[in-house]
């Protein structure tokens, strides 16, 4: 995978269950310490109120076409005005390049609910960076969150005054 800065042409396209070989790999290349299980990342790409993202890159010399270089999962909770962020990576060679900003973008906004909150751990600083520059602020830590024992970190964004959708959402 390319290194480096530079600018990438991605695009931010729906994931479905096809993509649940490429969205797996990248699950545990992302969070090789306590990754979500196959079932999780299935569930997730099969659950109807979920946001299943991913980014693409418009050019992959290797592959001859699009190839699958971030994604995201987004729960909805509507009838609380809350959504959460359950799970964002992007693969190390394509980091720091506006992609995980964009699917998280993304994911706000097809979340549909006027706060968004996610969990990180204390020790991912360049997403955290990422996260307080879109707006996010932490609003709660939970000790021994993660399989290793390290904290969460919870953060939230005020995305807009919008009101909850109907209760039973």
């Amino acid at each position: 995978m390319p290194a480096g800065p530079q600018t990438l042409p991605f695009a931010v396209v729906p994931a479905s269950l096809r993509d649940f070989r490429e969205i797996l790999a990248l699950e545990r290349l992302c969070f090789a310490r306590d990754p979500w299980p196959w079932m999780d990342v299935m569930a997730a790409l099969t659950f109807p109120e979920t946001v299943r993202l991913k980014a693409v890159t418009t050019v992959e010399p290797r592959t001859n076409g699009a190839v699958a270089i971030g994604f995201v999962i987004g729960d909805r909770r509507r009838s609380r005005g809350l959504g959460w962020v359950a799970s964002i990576g992007v693969h190390p060679g394509y980091q720091r390049r506006g992609v995980g900003a964009a699917l998280l973008a993304a994911c706000e906004r097809a979340l549909e609910t006027p706060r968004v909150r996610l969990t990180l751990r204390p020790s991912n600083l360049a997403a955290r960076r990422m996260y307080e520059a879109a707006g996010y602020v932490v609003i709660d830590r939970l000790p021994r969150y993660y399989n290793d024992g390290e904290d969460g970190v919870v953060m939230e964004k005020v995305v807009s005054d919008r009101q909850p959708a109907a209760a039973g959402d």
